[in-house]
């Protein structure tokens, strides 16, 4: 991979020409592809979803990650190939602690992650931000965040060219840092104070209280309906809680040995439905509460189903085991993954992965940010998305497409433009869709 091998590419994929999008001519309507979607996912659960992407045209951005690779098929394609998020919207990005317990801010989410095409992330970034300025107000500046996002990407790509594998490997986006750079002062001072409320959110002390409670002389998870609740056991035969023990038992073997010790001093008490997201919602999920042997010292686990990748019928498989492949993608993606990562299936051969819930998580709430806050927060999810695709090796070829002008960056915010008017057209379409009567919805108080 080279710097030159990279600019030869501009010959089958010119940089303007990304600036292209309208709907193919035989474009499947986009509702049958949300009803595709559903067909795996628990089928008493799709009015909640469709409930929540019909809020608005951003909240339907979110849950159509499969729409949009169907879309991403037809537009060109330099042919560089990285470990892609394959859900790339700026809602997908968070600050968490690592296992050495320092707060990073990173990609976090790997339900989609796949071996793809680098400007499917790059395309569905930029368009997340059109979509969230248009619903934020920012009229004649609602491309400002997504040209923002790419230049940032284009410039810290170049930085990883000269940087060994292993220095680009280590590489990571310390949440204090970005906190000391900031100019504004008083967003500096709100986010420090939301980081340091968040660092004394332990789940001991925070978030068990919260999420269970002792009921007849035993610990459980607090039902907290429609998001979280326990099943009958009818429902349970279907769903695998009755299994769960066991499936526990085989996720094990995917962590390594000294954290399958450290897992064995914890014994299994309760485990609930949990409902999540958006594009997520009606995939099986459920969190689990493990205490230590002593009976005290909680510990939450988040178990999920992982399906196909969106972007599997586009650029194949590299896994059998789609809970396999999570873990793998977002080993290779993150500076720093959850210590209990891991896969599991059920008894069904369903693919599941598990992580821990709530390990000191950030999210930044999109709608509260003016546009010029909105583009500080592009280049740095620009930032992040540049270092995640550099670890895999693939800078020198990408940055060598890319060049030093803004080309790239303009072409992109063109087609992100172009987007958001496709997404405010299929967002209509789910709600004439509900109005018909097509779709059944549930709405949530907000």
């Amino acid at each position: 991979m080279s710097l030159e091998a990279g600019r030869a590419l501009r010959a089958q994929a010119n940089r303007s020409s990304h600036a292209d999008w309208q709907p193919a001519a035989n474009r499947r309507d986009p509702i049958e592809l949300l009803e595709d979607s559903g067909q795996s996912r628990l089928q008493d659960l799709l009015p909640l979803r469709y409930g929540r992407m019909a809020r608005s045209p951003f909240t339907f951005f979110r849950g159509a990650a499969q729409i949009m690779a169907y879309d991403l098929q037809h537009t060109p394609d330099s042919g560089i190939r990285v470990q892609a998020c394959g859900d790339c919207h700026l809602c997908n990005f968070g600050g968490f602690a690592t296992p050495e317990r320092r707060l990073v801010f990173d990609l976090n989410d790997f339900d989609e992650t796949l071996p793809a095409a680098w400007e499917w992330d790059i395309k569905r970034l930029a368009a997340s931000f059109v979509v969230a300025a248009r619903s934020n107000g920012s009229g004649r500046k609602q491309a400002d965040a997504a040209l923002a996002a790419v230049a940032s990407y284009r410039e810290n790509m170049r930085a990883f060219v000269g940087l060994s594998p292993l220095e680009a490997w280590y590489s990571s986006v310390d949440v204090e840092s970005i906190v000391a750079e900031m100019q504004d002062s008083e967003w500096r001072k709100q986010v420090r104070k939301e980081v340091q409320k968040n660092l004394k959110r332990t789940i001991a002390d925070h978030y068990f209280p919260k999420l269970a409670h002792e009921q007849d002389g035993k610990l459980q998870i607090r039902d907290n309906p429609p998001t979280i609740y326990h099943l009958d056991e009818l429902t349970s035969q279907e769903i695998l809680t009755h299994r769960l023990p066991i499936m526990l038992e085989a996720y094990k073997e995917s962590l390594s040995e000294e954290r399958r010790d450290l897992l064995s001093r914890y014994r299994y008490v309760d485990s609930a439905v949990k409902v999540v997201g958006v594009g997520s919602v009606g995939t099986r999920c459920l969190i689990v509460l493990l205490t230590a042997e002593d009976g005290g010292h909680p510990l939450f686990l988040q178990v999920k189903q992982a399906n196909q990748s969106v972007l599997e019928p586009y650029f194949g498989a590299d896994h059998a085991h789609h809970g396999q492949r999570v873990v793998i993608g977002q080993r290779r993606t993150q500076a720093s993954s959850d210590l209990f990562l891991g896969w599991t299936q059920d008894e069904l051969g369903r693919h599941y992965y598990i992580r821990q819930l709530r390990d000191v998580k950030m999210s930044v709430d999109v709608s509260l940010l003016t546009a010029r806050r909105l583009k500080r927060y592009a280049e740095l999810c620009g930032r992040v998305l540049a270092r995640a695709h550099a670890r895999m090796g693939a800078a020198p070829m990408i940055s060598g497409y890319l060049g030093r002008g803004e080309s790239f960056d303009q072409a992109i915010a063109q087609f992100a433009l172009r987007y958001a008017d496709q997404t405010e057209a299929d967002h209509a379409a789910l709600l004439q869709a509900i109005h018909e009567k097509r779709l059944p919805v549930k709405w949530e108080e907000e």
